[in-house]
């Protein structure tokens, strides 16, 4: 039974009253916090930088926001997205600086990959806005998408391809996303072209946002588990001026993010 007569550590009550908050949130902005806990956002500053040194809290780089650092690691070595978005954001910070365009991580779905990071808020108002956290994007549309489909096993691929294909599709026009997929995986990155016929999610977007990506599989144990990618904007560079210039360093993020989460667990 603890000692009643001792007093406690004020500090250290309001440091844990912030770790507190952040983990009831899930996420939480320093606005939260401070309008929550009625600190002074300084205070809650350092407060944050403290709990971050230990390994307690992360900012995520998308909107600025403080989440309880996550080890939920399943015995399977399925890591959470969580995990994911925590581990990579700092790898995609130091991408920021080696390149001048924006990037997004992002995670298999059913029908959908979803985005879970992006250094976008590091660049400067006119270049490629991404995100934010939580947009779906087309398997077959976008080159994240793509690098992830492209690199998965066969047999999830065969059900991902099954789950988009329209009722009235032809076997030409699967055969041509498979055409597609497979150039991609020899070629070790994806790219939106050639655009596929198929009506899935985020085609229009690709087809008016005066935009070019390219994307790389993240794999961790042998497993692709996430895609990230560069986007750029057509009128300020060529695809092969950006392909040629920062594919090396696109593939070195994604390889330490990868082998950082090999590592985490386990």
């Amino acid at each position: 039974m603890l000692n009643q007569k001792v007093k406690s550590v004020r500090a250290l009550e309001r440091g844990l009253d912030v770790l507190l908050e952040i983990q009831s949130r899930r996420a939480a902005s320093l606005h939260e916090l401070h309008e929550a806990l009625g600190l002074p956002k300084a205070t809650l500053l350092r407060m944050l930088v403290t709990l971050g040194s230990k390994g307690l809290v992360w900012q995520r780089l998308a909107d600025g926001a403080y989440l309880p650092h996550n080890q939920n690691v399943a015995e399977n070595l399925e890591i959470t997205k969580e995990r994911i978005a925590e581990i990579a954001s700092p790898h995609m910070e130091t991408l920021s600086s080696i390149v001048a365009w924006p990037s997004v991580l992002a995670v298999p779905r059913l029908d959908h990959v979803e985005i879970i990071e992006t250094n976008s808020p590091l660049f400067r108002l006119d270049a490629a806005t991404l995100g934010p956290v939580g947009v779906k994007l087309s398997y077959i549309h976008t080159a994240t998408g793509r690098a992830y489909l492209a690199t998965c096993r066969a047999s999830e691929r065969d059900a991902i391809i099954a789950r988009l294909r329209p009722k009235d599709a032809s076997d030409e026009s699967e055969q041509l996303l498979r055409d597609i997929l497979d150039a991609t995986a020899k070629q070790g990155y994806s790219v939106r072209e050639p655009v596929h016929p198929w009506p899935d999610r985020s085609k229009q977007m690709v087809l008016r946002d005066g935009r070019h990506s390219m994307g790389v599989v993240v794999k961790a144990h042998g497993d692709p588990v996430a895609s990230i990618n560069i986007t750029w904007l057509n009128k300020h560079t060529t695809s092969q001026e950006v392909i040629e210039r920062h594919l090396g360093a696109l593939q070195v993020t994604a390889r330490s993010v990868g082998a950082a989460l090999e590592q985490s667990s386990g």
